[in-house]
């Protein structure tokens, strides 16, 4: 399925379980968007929609803004490219997830829970709660929650891009 130039509303479980999707030039609004789906590429988006991305596999998104609650938990290689993010507990439960360029407004709290991550991300970073492996570089941290119900490895690394000679 390829999409180009599309404006959808009240769009409820829009793409749920779908296969092989290619979007350009798209914005939405409508909850539990894109659930349980594989081999999505998104360029471009305006993307308003809790639990966005759950349970996917193969998922990559560029140059695009999510807004809502609970985004990509539970999904499989979920990958975000300059892409802009809002909405507390995001990107939970997430196995291989990467993000590079991103931004994460000051809403997104509790992000990474027991998620294996590799994120490049632009700016702070509100609060992260105990990511499972992984690294995460940011231009700052607020709150980091490590406590007694971090998963093995719990080896996830989290710096500044002051610690660090890998600047974008």
């Amino acid at each position: 399925m390829e999409l180009r130039n599309v404006e959808v509303a009240n769009a409820d479980y829009l793409f749920m379980h779908s296969e092989n999707i290619r979007i350009d030039n798209y914005r939405q609004q409508g909850n539990y968007s894109f659930q349980y789906c594989r081999n999505v590429e998104i360029r471009n988006a305006v993307i308003d929609s809790k639990d966005a991305f759950w349970g996917t596999e193969d998922v990559t998104v560029y140059d695009s803004t999510i807004s809502g609650e609970y985004l990509g938990w539970h999904s499989k290689r979920l990958r975000l490219v300059n892409c802009r993010i809002s909405g507390t507990q995001p990107l939970c439960y997430a196995t291989d997830l990467v993000m590079e360029n991103c931004t994460m407004d000051d809403d997104c709290d509790l992000a990474f829970e027991y998620a294996t991550v590799n994120a490049t991300l632009q700016g702070a970073v509100r609060s992260v709660k105990n990511p499972r492996s992984g690294s995460i570089t940011a231009g700052s941290f607020g709150e980091i929650i490590i406590d007694e119900n971090i998963k093995a490895p719990a080896d996830c690394e989290l710096k500044t891009w002051a610690e660090t000679t890998d600047r974008p």
